[in-house]
């Protein structure tokens, strides 16, 4: 059975289930009250405000209001954590002072950043960029610096023995050797971006699919909350399985490193 049709069969099983408990009545309504969890029909209600929220353009309007965010502050971040990266690999002062306070960054939630975010451009579009820019640099200026700096000396040696030096260096030796590890820190840097992205059109009521869960949450209406849960979910393994791990698979395949058997 192809990996694809477990995880479709495990998802049926899940609304089955649900779908039973539900019927069955099986917890009182003080334990699983009907603001919280829709219990009349269960799972399927959930479904039918998903396929209408599809079919009416609701969702996907706000899911590509949502996406256009996440990829304009993702390049951002890319272009920007590509680039510090190489300075803290670089020079050595940059590292000492730049790196540690990247660094110390990075332990703080983006989301902390969210009323300075406002202060600075106002409630709207751009606080959320800056949420996205921020989380994602940080998380790629990191991985970029380490993959520079566990380039072996050994092909720095040999290749500056052939004459190699500055940018010839760095696009023929430097960059190809980071590659498999810039993949996978793009891959982890993009699922941060996204929570970014719903977590400030959350707080921030800019519009997106953030926006429309705080309208669910404020209405009570838990089967629209899940709806935009499931295409949430939909979205960040899509993107993850069909873009982030195909890419990794590729470029390990052509650096000769063969991916763990799964069975």
């Amino acid at each position: 059975m192809s990996t694809a049709l477990k995880r479709i069969g495990f998802i049926v099983i899940l609304i089955a289930i649900w779908e039973a408990i539900s019927k069955a009545a099986i917890f009182p309504a003080f334990m699983w009250p009907p603001f919280i969890i829709p219990n009349d029909p269960g799972g399927t209600t959930i479904i039918k405000t998903f396929i209408d929220g599809i079919m009416s353009g609701q969702l996907l309007d706000a899911t590509w209001v949502s996406l256009s965010r996440l990829l304009i502050g993702f390049l951002i971040a890319v272009v920007l954590g590509l680039l510090l990266g190489f300075l803290i690999y670089k020079y050595k002062l940059v590292d000492d002072t730049l790196g540690f306070f990247v660094t110390t960054l990075q332990s703080i939630p983006n989301i902390v950043w969210f009323p300075l975010a406002i202060l600075w451009f106002g409630l709207g579009v751009s606080s959320v960029i800056f949420i996205v820019v921020l989380g994602a640099t940080l998380s790629i200026t990191i991985a970029a610096s380490t993959a520079f700096k566990s380039v072996p000396p050994l092909h720095l040696r040999v290749a500056r023995t052939m004459g190699s030096t500055g940018f010839h260096l760095f696009r023929t030796i430097i960059f190809p050797a980071t590659i498999p590890q810039l993949i996978s820190g793009f891959r982890v840097a993009w699922a941060l971006a996204w929570r970014a992205v719903l977590a400030g059109e959350l707080l921030g009521g800019s519009g997106g699919l953030g926006t429309l869960l705080d309208l669910g949450r404020s209405l009570q209406s838990m089967d629209l909350v899940f709806s935009i849960m499931i295409i949430i979910a939909i979205i960040g393994s899509l993107i993850d399985n069909f873009v982030f791990v195909a890419i990794e698979k590729k470029v390990l395949r052509k650096w000769g490193i063969t991916p763990r058997a799964t069975n």
